[in-house]
């Protein structure tokens, strides 16, 4: 093919491709609900206990600084709120009230020694 007859060629298509009515514009795709933290953290939390051996607990950390806390409790006065109880390092209780955004928990599985009970972390929703 000669360069004349493939510049041909390509004013061509560029001619019927302009001429050619626009596709439609897809509708953009409808934004995605705002996913419930609340509810993934609980439910990771729930399925991690759920597996656990008799002789398991899940022990579940929060830190922040200096402090750390052993979270025993999550309570959820909203979708948007948490607040850890647990004993911290002196064995006082502390209480964090955190959005749950920002939450940063450790979770691991340890053994309960011989004759003790596990724990479990307590999860708390607000009634309805």
């Amino acid at each position: 093919m000669a360069l004349g007859d493939l510049t041909r060629q390509i004013a061509k298509e560029a001619l019927l491709s302009a001429a050619s009515p626009a596709p439609k514009e897809q509708p953009a795709p409808a934004s995605a609900p705002a996913e419930n933290l609340s509810a993934t953290i609980f439910t990771q939390i729930q399925a991690m206990q759920k597996a656990l051996k008799e002789d398991e607990e899940l022990v579940v950390w929060f830190s922040s600084g200096a402090e750390r806390i052993r979270v025993m409790e999550i309570f959820l006065p909203s979708r948007q709120i948490a607040v850890l109880t647990g004993p911290d390092s002196e064995r006082s209780l502390a209480r964090v009230i955190s959005p749950v955004a920002a939450l940063q928990l450790v979770c691991k599985v340890a053994k309960v020694p011989a004759g003790a009970k596990p724990v479990r972390v307590n999860l708390v929703t607000p009634k309805s």
